[in-house]
């Protein structure tokens, strides 16, 4: 396996166990790798749209569908909880780890909470995804998207 493919792995397995986003130094360690290759690994990651990095560092702030910081998307399994960075990456983390899940999510309108979730593969709640951007421009500023 090639370092790109060690790092993202890594990087979403840290995230699955822990909750949290992995930072450099303890990364390079836990790959047996240098702190360089890892962050070259990281841009790379970044330049492909796998990772969000904080602007001006090498911390990762999102993992699509998975965030590192707190965001109105919380997303609970049996097991565990994670944030996602928005109500389509809320679903994501069940899709991705193939479990049910519910969703705390707030309307970004009223602020609102909104039930929803998946069980069974299936979304349900009473929310709507409403996208002021269309996909083919997310990563213009996946930000604010």
């Amino acid at each position: 396996m090639n370092v790109l493919d060690q790092v993202r792995n890594a990087i979403y397995s840290a995230i699955v166990e822990s909750g949290r986003v992995p930072k450099l130094a303890p990364l390079s360690h836990r790959l047996g790798l240098d702190e360089r290759s890892v962050a070259d690994a990281c841009r790379a990651l970044a330049d492909a749209h796998v990772i969000v990095l904080q602007p001006g560092s090498l911390d990762i702030i999102w993992a699509p569908p998975f965030s590192a910081v707190p965001t109105p998307f919380r997303v609970a399994t049996a097991t565990a909880s994670w944030y996602a960075p928005c109500a389509w990456d809320a679903f994501g983390i069940p899709a991705a780890l193939t479990q049910d899940a519910d969703i705390e999510a707030r309307c970004g309108w009223s602020d609102e909470p909104i039930a929803c979730g998946v069980t069974a593969g299936r979304a349900h709640g009473d929310g709507v995804i409403h996208l002021l951007v269309p996909a083919a421009h997310f990563w213009d500023d996946i930000g604010f998207t």
